[in-house]
Parts: C-alpha cells; sequence; structure tokens
C-alpha cells in the first residue's frame, strides 16, 4: 500500500508564504538551510520546493562545495514572479511606484491628483498599469485621512471619499489583493523598514498640503487606535481656543514649508511635549523640506520648558516622500508573500 503525504489546504499556505519569505530575506539558500531556518521538515521543505520550481516561483541558482557527499542545490526566488504596486494621493498629485518582490523599481510616476477629481481616475490608472504588467499581484493605496479596514472613515477636505471602501471596491474590480493605509501610517512603518529599526517606538509629524497629521509607532507596531483615529494630531486642544491646526496656520510669506512664528514652534513644541509624556518616543521624524536644523533645536529648546529636557526625544529629519512610497511598498510585499 502507498502512502501518500498530504497536508491540509490550511496548512499549505502559511508554509508556502514562509519559503517565500525566507528566500525572499536571504537570497538564496539550499533546502537544508531553509529547513532549518523555518524548523520545517527535509521532506516538507522539498516537496514544497519542487513544486514552486515547476511554477517558476523559484529557480535552481548554484550548488554549493561538496564535503564529501552530494553536493547540495541551491535555490533563489525569481524577482520577476511577482510584482507590487504602491500608490499615493495627495492635494496635488498622485504618485506610483511598481517593484518586484525583491523591492527594486521598475517604474516610478506621478499624475494629476485624483482628490481633485473622482476615485475613477485611480481606477483607471491601476488597470492602465496592471494592463502594462501583468504580474502585478498587490496594490498598496496611501490616503491622507483616517482608514477603518480599507474604507476611508475621515478624508476632509475630500466628501466625495468619505466612507468609500477603497479596498472593497477595487479588490472586487481587479482581484488582487489591495491595503489602503493612512500616509502617516505608512510613513512611519517606511522610515522604520529603511533604516531597520525593531522594537523603538516613533513619530513621525507632517504639516502636507492637507493639514498635519502623524504616525505613530509603539515598541515597532503601528497604532492604529479603536476607532482608527490615531495620528489625528489637527484636533489636539492646546490653548484656550484653539487646536493643534489652528494654533499653526501658516504666514503665506513662510511658503508653508518652515514653521517661522514663535507661536507655531510653540505649538509644535507642546505636541512633542505631549508625545513624550504619553508614549515617550525615542525619535520625532520631521519632513525634510520642512524643517531645518536651526528649527528642530529651537522646537527642543522649547519643548524642555514643558517637560525635563532628558525625555525630550531625538527631533530628526527625513525625505517623506520616500519613506511613504517605502512604507505602501513594505505593505503591498507583505501581501505579495502571502498571496495563495
Amino acid at each position: 500500500m502507498t502512502n501518500v503525504f498530504k497536508i491540509p489546504e490550511e496548512k499549505r499556505e502559511p508554509i508556502i508564504h514562509r519559503i517565500r519569505a525566507g528566500l525572499i530575506l536571504l537570497g538564496s539558500a539550499t533546502k537544508a538551510e531553509l529547513s532549518q531556518r523555518l524548523g520545517l521538515s527535509f521532506p516538507t521543505i522539498s516537496k514544497f520546493i519542487a513544486q514552486m520550481e515547476k511554477d517558476g516561483e523559484i529557480r535552481y541558482s548554484s550548488e554549493d562545495d561538496s564535503s564529501g557527499g552530494r553536493r547540495a542545490k541551491r535555490y533563489a526566488y525569481d524577482p520577476e514572479y511577482m510584482l507590487g504596486l504602491a500608490v499615493f494621493v495627495e492635494k496635488d498629485e498622485t504618485n506610483y511606484s511598481v517593484f518586484n518582490c525583491m523591492g527594486d523599481v521598475k517604474e516610478q510616476g506621478t499624475r494629476p491628483s485624483v482628490l481633485q477629481r473622482d476615485i475613477h481616475a485611480l481606477a483607471d490608472l491601476i488597470e492602465s498599469l496592471i494592463e502594462k504588467y501583468p504580474k502585478l499581484r498587490s496594490i498598496a493605496i496611501g490616503v491622507p485621512g483616517a482608514v477603518d479596514n480599507g474604507k476611508i472613515i475621515l478624508i476632509p477636505p475630500y466628501p466625495q471619499f468619505l466612507d468609500y471602501d477603497l479596498k472593497g471596491e477595487f479588490e472586487s474590480k481587479f482581484l488582487i489583493p489591495v491595503v489602503v493605509e493612512n500616509d502617516m501610517n505608512a510613513s512611519v512603518l517606511g522610515f522604520a523598514s529603511n533604516f531597520q529599526i525593531e522594537n523603538e517606538s516613533l513619530a513621525y509629524l507632517y504639516f502636507g498640503q492637507n493639514g498635519p497629521g502623524s504616525g505613530i509607532l509603539i515598541n515597532g507596531d503601528v497604532v492604529r487606535g479603536s476607532t482608527f483615529f490615531t495620528g489625528e494630531i489637527s484636533f489636539v486642544p492646546q490653548y484656550d481656543d484653539q487646536s493643534f491646526v489652528q494654533a499653526l496656520r501658516y504666514e503665506q510669506s513662510t511658503g508653508g514649508k518652515l514653521l517661522a512664528r514663535s507661536s507655531q514652534i510653540d505649538a509644535v513644541a507642546r505636541l512633542i511635549a505631549t508625545f513624550a509624556a504619553i508614549i515617550n518616543p525615542k525619535a520625532i521624524i520631521f519632513n525634510e523640506d520642512e524643517a531645518d536644523e536651526q528649527l528642530l533645536a529651537a522646537i527642543a529648546d522649547r519643548s524642555a520648558a514643558y517637560i525635563p529636557k532628558q525625555h525630550v526625544p531625538q527631533l530628526l529629519m527625513s525625505n517623506w516622500r520616500q519613506d511613504y512610497l517605502f512604507g505602501l511598498q513594505h505593505l503591498a510585499l507583505t501581501l505579495m508573500i502571502s498571496e495563495r
């Protein structure tokens, strides 16, 4: 009687996901290395490797030097087997990036803002990219508003997008997994991923085209909150009759790039002190287009008027656009790896 080795369908997918992730992380590996790293038996690894090689998902890359026996075959993931798409929409433009599963960018571009039009403009852009890149297997979309499991629940001043189930609609239309994320959540995730920061607490501040927002990372995890309202710092009350966004209003002469008035610096310093007292982050990141070293020094100095100086977090600058796209790319890659 022949014993047929079968793995229940619900257990097959996690194994494939782990092998994908392992090969993408390692670059290449032997069956023995994957078995040891993933804690799976050699026969199980061999079975899945054979099927993935047959499907064209992985390929033989080389053989290790012999230590006396048969030389072990080394396998690598085909970086072009699956592609991902990251898109973020802003007041003045829509940015996108197509990349392979190793993170190599195939195409980047900028289109007119879909926020000034309607959701069909975004759908048309994505559809054109799917036609050009039929191997697209995941889509990550960033929006300047609060998101509840793919549904936009707060996005002033664009009421036409309010309560729109972007994830549900686009997954139904394109039959591709979609993740929708708040712009600042994606940005803080991208910053942490890019600099390989783990198990730290960070906050990312952006004053931006659509009003101020923040992304918060606590012990390495993005915080979204019970109603996905975390980071909506515009509403934080600061003075007797002013919220943060009211206290922060730019003069036209500043061009919206630097905080020029002492009242603006004080408003940001109060927010920094609030972050420090509640989550005690290691660092707070600013968009490098909105800050400079002199400004950050002034904010840090003013923050020390509200909390002991040793608790004022590091104030850093980074490329917000790059961090945003990198965070969306990270989310899309995670979706890719977990594809059936």
